[in-house]
């Protein structure tokens, strides 16, 4: 189901993001969990772009929808609600989605949250959860930026610093060479797998802690690498991805092919270049397929294979709930020239 969403207020949170304030449909208030993201459907230049935000509000606490975007090089989208999205426009939405949340049905004694830069926008919704809803759970946020002031929500971590100084830890990291203030709580360089260690070896109850990891690969990697040292159960580690990483390796076998998408009874022809997705193909073809978080982690973009052989690539989570025959076209790619496709 889509949704038509006021701007009710447009917040720059730092020079190069900003936060949309949405406010709620007056009849079908529109629900979602803390961490879900919502999907912003705009229309540039007579294409149609669909893009998925991370909530950076709560919504036992925060009165509107709030999504926050940080400006991306070369970011048709970013660039748009950065430049030219204002207080009073309608935007198109779609319904929230997303398993990034918390699990209430397990009791921790610590939860970690790891991001980077925006990395930080679906942990702040789901630690303004904890913090006013679940009590006896102390917060341990490790946020690395480049200085202060490219720190995303800052002056909003200091009033919860302040309103919850029992049960909030912050650890800045700051990637700028010198560090200007005397701070104990900002430690200069990145979340490296030494410091993450001299962080978790703080904590004698690992078992009781969950851990959520928002950001770049390498902030990924090295924060799992060192909670496996630890004895981590893996299940107890949760992430969100905002793009498929792609091994080269995966594409050996893959090479450019031609596919015929049946979309509503209407056949399209694609030429599917190697190292591009079947939906981009269609996106790249001003084919409007229906799509969402082009990360493999919803089905908006689910299909079904009538004939030839597909290879999904970059999922990075497995998929249990998909029948035989069924690919999601965003991570799709075919393998050979007789591939027939039906959504």
């Amino acid at each position: 189901m889509n949704y038509s969403l006021k701007v009710i207020d447009k917040r720059q949170e730092t020079n190069d993001t900003v936060t949309l304030c949405f406010k709620q449909p007056g009849l079908k208030k529109i629900k979602y969990l803390a961490g879900q993201y919502l999907t912003l459907i705009f229309r540039i230049n007579g294409r149609r772009y669909i893009r998925p935000y991370s909530f950076s509000s709560c919504p036992i606490v925060d009165e509107y929808l709030e999504v926050t975007v940080k400006r991306v090089l070369n970011g048709i989208v970013s660039n748009h609600i950065n430049d030219e999205v204002k207080v009073g426009d309608t935007i198109e939405v779609m319904s929230p989605m997303g398993d990034f949340i918390f699990e209430e049905d397990v009791t921790y004694r610590d939860v970690y949250f790891w991001g980077v830069g925006s990395g930080i926008t679906p942990l702040i919704s789901i630690i303004k959860y904890i913090l006013s809803s679940i009590e006896n759970v102390k917060v341990h946020l490790n946020y690395g930026n480049r200085n202060h002031d490219t720190t995303i929500f800052r002056n909003q971590i200091e009033e919860l610093k302040s309103k919850y100084p029992d049960r909030l830890i912050v650890r800045h990291f700051h990637t700028k060479f010198i560090i200007e203030e005397n701070n104990p709580h900002i430690i200069q360089g990145r979340i490296d797998f030494e410091r993450a260690i001299q962080i978790l070896e703080e904590n004698e109850s690992l078992s009781l802690s969950a851990h959520y990891i928002c950001g770049p690969p390498g902030l990924k990697e090295s924060v799992k690498d060192a909670l496996a040292s630890k004895g981590v159960d893996i299940e107890n580690i949760y992430t969100e991805d905002f793009e498929l990483v792609k091994n080269p390796e995966d594409f050996k076998d893959i090479k450019t092919q031609n596919v015929v998408v049946d979309f509503n009874g209407t056949h399209f022809g694609l030429e599917v270049v190697k190292g591009k997705s079947i939906l981009e193909a269609a996106l790249d073809s001003d084919i409007e397929l229906p799509y969402s978080c082009q990360t493999g982690n919803c089905s908006t973009c689910k299909a079904r294979v009538l004939t030839g052989e597909v290879k999904m690539i970059g999922l990075s989570k497995e998929r249990s709930d998909l029948s035989d025959g069924e690919f999601l076209l965003c991570c799709s790619h075919p393998l050979t020239e007789n591939v027939y496709i039906e959504l």
